[in-house]
C-alpha cells in the first residue's frame, strides 16, 4: 500500500504572495520527499493476489459507546475480524508478521465512524523517531477506478499526475506515526493545521492524505499545480494509541517518555474516529453511507530488530480491498419495535371495541326491551 507520508508545517504570513510561496515550498519539499522514498515501492516480478473473498469489517450501530482514548476496554464486547499480516509488496505466507495477528473492529453512532486496530507486538518506542516506532494507516477507495494495488493505480508519473489525468483513481489515507504522540492523548485534526487548510498534524503526525498512486500522494488541501486545491481542506480524523504493558491509566505527559520499558510483550491499540460525511469538495475524502458498503485496507509498520522501517516495508491485512459495511444495526430494531407496539395496540383496541359493542348491545336491550304488564283478573280488583 505504501502509505508513507510527510507532515507539513506552515507558519503565519502577512501577504498573499508569501502564502503562495509557502504553499509552493511545501509542495516542492513534500513532493521531492515522496519521490525519493517511493523509488523502492516497486514489486519484484509480476503482481499476484489471492484475496480471501469472505473477509469483511462490519461497523454496527452503537451510539454513545466509545470514548476515544486508545483504551480497548469499551471494545471488549464488539466483534472484530482477525487478520494475518503479510508484506504489502510480497504477500507470501512465509513472510508473515511473526508477533501475532491484527484485529480490526468498527462501529458508528450515526454521525461518526470508529475504528479499533489492535496488533500484538513487543513494546518499542523511540521519542521523535517515527521510523523506530510502530505506525498504522487506513486507506479507503474514493474514485470508482481506484485499486488497492499501487494506491489508486493511476499510471501517471509524479510530474504528470493531476486531478484530471488521474480522475477516478483517488484513495483516502489516514496515517498515524506515534514517535511524537503521547499514549492516550488525542491527535489528528486541530485548529492550527485546519486553519492552514490542510490535512496535517504538527503535534502527533496523525495526518489526512489522498493519493492517486505511490508517487502522487499529498496532504488534503495540497497537491500538484493545477489540481484545484483550496484552503478549505481539513484533517477530519482523530485518534489515540496505547500498549497493554502500560501500568498507568490516569494519563501520561511528554516527560514520561518512553512510557514503559522496551521489550515487554503485549498488544498495541490504535483507536480512530471520523465523521461519516465530510465537507470535502475535492474528491479527497471517502464518504460513508449508513446501510452502505465501502472498500478499505489497513497497513502496519514495525521496526523489526530495532531497524527503522521504510515507507514501502509495511504489512497489510490483505492483498486487495476489504469490504467495510456501515450497518443499519439497531436502527432496524428501532423501526421494528414501534411496529410491534402498534400491532399489539391495534389488537387490544379491537378487542376493547368488541367488548364495548357487546356491552352497548346488552345495555340497549335492557333499556328498550318490551316491558310486560302483569295480568290481574277482574275479580281481584
Amino acid at each position: 500500500m505504501g502509505m508513507e507520508n510527510k507532515q507539513q508545517e506552515k507558519h503565519p504570513s502577512n501577504s498573499s504572495s508569501s502564502t503562495m510561496l509557502r504553499v509552493l515550498s511545501l509542495l516542492l519539499v513534500f513532493g521531492s520527499a515522496l519521490i525519493g522514498r517511493v523509488i523502492s515501492h516497486e514489486e519484484k516480478g509480476e503482481w499476484s493476489c489471492d484475496s480471501d473473498l469472505d473477509i469483511r469489517v462490519a461497523a454496527g450501530f452503537r451510539p454513545g459507546f466509545i470514548t476515544l482514548d486508545g483504551h480497548a476496554d469499551d471494545w471488549k464486547d464488539i466483534d472484530g475480524f482477525e487478520f494475518s499480516l503479510l508484506p504489502a509488496l510480497d504477500p507470501d505466507d512465509e513472510n508473515e508478521y511473526k508477533a501475532g495477528k491484527m484485529t480490526v473492529k468498527a462501529l458508528h453512532d450515526g454521525h461518526d465512524v470508529f475504528f479499533m486496530v489492535q496488533v500484538d507486538g513487543v513494546y518499542v518506542y523511540s521519542k521523535g523517531n517515527n521510523n523506530k516506532c510502530p505506525s498504522v494507516a487506513l486507506m479507503f477507495q474514493v474514485g470508482e477506478d481506484a485499486t488497492y494495488h499501487r494506491m489508486g493505480g493511476c499510471k501517471e508519473g509524479a510530474d504528470s499526475c493531476t486531478n484530471k489525468t488521474c480522475k477516478g483513481h483517488e484513495v483516502d489515507i489516514m496515517h498515524f506515526s506515534i514517535g511524537n504522540a503521547i499514549p492516550g492523548r488525542l491527535y489528528g485534526g486541530n485548529p492550527i493545521d485546519n486553519g492552514d487548510g490542510n490535512g496535517g498534524d504538527r503535534f502527533g503526525h496523525l495526518v489526512d492524505l489522498y493519493a492517486w498512486n505511490p508517487h502522487c500522494r499529498y496532504l488534503d488541501g495540497l497537491g500538484p499545480p493545477g489540481s484545484g486545491n483550496e484552503s478549505s481542506a481539513q484533517n477530519n480524523w482523530k485518534g489515540a494509541w496505547w500498549h497493554s504493558s502500560f501500568n498507568v491509566h490516569s494519563g501520561f505527559v511528554e516527560e514520561d517518555s518512553p512510557y514503559a520499558s522496551d521489550g515487554q510483550k503485549g498488544t498495541y491499540y490504535f483507536e480512530f474516529s471520523r465523521p461519516l460525511r465530510t465537507m470535502d469538495r475535492l474528491q479527497q475524502d471517502a464518504q460513508f453511507t449508513i446501510g452502505g458498503s465501502s472498500k478499505m485496507a489497513v497497513a502496519f509498520w514495525y521496526p523489526l530488530d530495532g531497524t527503522p522501517w521504510h515507507g514501502s516495508g509495511h504489512y497489510s491485512i490483505d492483498c486487495d480491498w476489504v469490504p467495510l459495511d456501515i450497518s443499519l444495526g439497531s436502527s432496524m430494531l428501532t423501526k421494528s419495535t414501534p411496529s410491534s407496539s402498534v400491532n399489539a395496540s391495534s389488537v387490544f383496541a379491537l378487542l376493547l371495541s368488541v367488548v364495548s359493542l357487546c356491552a352497548s348491545v346488552f345495555v340497549g336491550y335492557q333499556v328498550f326491551k318490551p316491558k310486560g304488564v302483569p295480568f290481574t283478573p277482574m275479580e281481584n280488583l
